[in-house]
């Protein structure tokens, strides 16, 4: 991405070391070596922060990575999310399904379906993990962003869901899986 190299050069160009972007951005020296090496992207706020710091505007400092970013949000989006939220949907269905006939196997039959729960949540964590690593979210952000959409919207946004939340709702689900499996069963006694 282009930024990457935006970043240490208007950096450079300004005679700082990496501590002292850092210091001027609020973020960690390893944070800046990151965005300089690629390894991750700068959130939206950063963004409009670091092109306040070196005085250009964040259409300079992004140069046409908003069309890498549609693609790469596009391209991602559509086949890993799509595959695991497919995987997903059928092993939480499947966790519900096979509750009663593992449950009558006895405890043997209750391990095997406590394993194959861990594994569904695993999953979760999975697409969790995905997320992450192609930033996504910021990719969206700095999209609506330039698209003229709001700060105060793209935050709201964001923190519509924490990670606890949807660790949480995760668990919910799985747990309603149960109860639903047990209710089955308690009925077809």
């Amino acid at each position: 991405m282009e930024v990457s190299n935006q970043i240490k050069k208007h950096r450079t160009k300004n005679g700082w070391s990496q501590e002292t972007l850092a210091e001027k951005a609020y973020v960690s020296r390893q944070t800046v070596s990151n965005w300089e090496n690629g390894k991750s992207y700068p959130d939206i706020h950063s963004l409009v922060l670091l092109g306040n710091i070196f005085n250009i505007s964040l259409d300079e400092l992004i140069k046409g990575d908003v069309e890498e970013m549609k693609k790469e949000i596009g391209k991602n989006d559509v086949r890993n999310f799509t595959i695991w939220a497919w995987v997903l949907t059928g092993m939480m269905i499947a966790m519900v399904l096979s509750a009663m006939p593992l449950f009558k196997l006895g405890d043997a039959g209750v391990i095997i379906w406590g394993c194959f729960a861990a594994l569904t949540l695993l999953v979760c964590v999975k697409v969790e993990k995905l997320k992450k690593c192609y930033n996504i979210q910021t990719y969206k952000e700095i999209s609506a962003f330039m698209e003229g959409k709001p700060l105060d919207e793209i935050v709201a946004d964001r923190k519509k869901y924490t990670t606890a939340q949807k660790v949480m709702f995760g668990v919910a689900s799985g747990a309603a899986g149960v109860l639903v499996s047990v209710l089955i069963m308690w009925l077809l006694k």
